[in-house]
């Protein structure tokens, strides 16, 4: 079982299908997209089972997932932040079983704070993977391994960029990329200079 956790927008959903997309092709990954509900019909439609005719049946619920959980593979449990402390323990009682043999990868903002409310689960977390915000020595190499749109940008520009508007949170540059492709895009020069990062930063309104 792996946590994977640090604040809004600091690339932890990017970072970890970044990862999963290393495995081989023949590992299954299943995700549960985690609402604001209960936990139990995202499992179950992660792994292809019929959430509507089992939610409301708890025992063939329970076992359709122990024999989905046999199968070795990688569940990723997103916002897992959302799921209330009786539906944690329930997984932690899936994941205690002896037969299964899928990976449980648990990823949200503040699920280590989540999992500090479930202690039985949190003892059966491996791996805690902290995403930080980026620094900003890390800002040019990273934003060129995330879209070959920054491979010819200058560094200083991506700096300024950064401490001025991005302030090191990933989603906001993914936001400044989809800003600039869309300005080159309709023809607003052919380079990414500080002045096209510039017009790109004034379009994420004052609240960043």
């Amino acid at each position: 079982m792996l946590c994977v956790h640090g604040d809004t927008g600091h690339g932890k959903t990017v970072a970890l299908h970044q990862a999963l997309r290393r495995l081989p092709r023949r590992v299954p990954v299943r995700h549960a997209l985690v609402a604001v509900k209960p936990a139990l019909p995202q499992l179950l439609t992660a792994f292809g089972l019929p959430a509507t005719s089992l939610t409301n049946r708890t025992d063939a619920a329970d076992r359709a997932l122990l024999d989905a959980l046999k199968v070795p593979g990688v569940l990723v449990v997103d916002d897992v932040q959302r799921i209330a402390a009786p539906e944690l323990d329930y997984l932690r009682l899936l994941f205690d079983t002896l037969a299964t043999q899928t990976s449980v990868v648990l990823c949200g903002a503040g699920a280590e704070r989540t999992l500090a409310r479930a202690p039985a689960l949190a003892s059966r977390v491996l791996t805690w993977q902290h995403t930080p915000r980026l620094d900003s020595t890390q800002v040019p190499g990273v934003l060129r391994l995330f879209h070959p749109l920054w491979h010819t940008a200058a560094d200083e520009d991506l700096l300024h960029a950064d401490k001025t508007c991005a302030r090191g949170n990933f989603r906001t540059w993914a936001k400044i990329t989809s800003h600039v492709y869309a300005a080159l895009d309709r023809g607003s020069g052919t380079a990414v200079d500080r002045a096209l990062l510039t017009r790109a930063c004034s379009r994420l309104g004052p609240n960043l």
